[in-house]
């Protein structure tokens, strides 16, 4: 799972593409971190908002991918500037596809 910028998303896709990842999940989310939010003008007038708007994008892959998931992940999501975001890496415990019932590597 990774929360990155927006305008990272392009770069990041295809970073992971290029790993044969066949899918991933993106989501629009708000948060916060050392950024404590940011200053914004809406019709003329400076407001200050503590949740900065990030993307989501979550992928599920095989354990001997995942160090080169996140490392393509961290290159591609990189822009060297405060709220670049984080990557998370979870254990699944099962995946089962609802089509097929095919589960584990194959349901990927």
């Amino acid at each position: 799972m990774a929360i990155i910028k927006p305008f990272k998303l392009d770069d990041v896709r295809e970073a992971l593409s290029s790993l044969g990842i066949a899918g991933m999940t993106v989501s629009e989310v708000k948060g916060f971190g050392r950024q404590k939010g940011q200053t914004e003008i809406y019709r003329g007038a400076e407001y200050s908002t503590n949740m900065v708007p990030k993307i989501k994008v979550e992928v599920v892959c095989d354990d001997d991918l995942a160090p080169r998931v996140v490392e393509a992940t961290q290159a591609a999501a990189n822009s060297g500037a405060i709220g670049d975001g984080k990557i998370f890496v979870l254990d699944v415990g099962q995946a089962v596809r609802i089509r097929t019932g095919e589960t584990g590597e194959t349901a990927l």
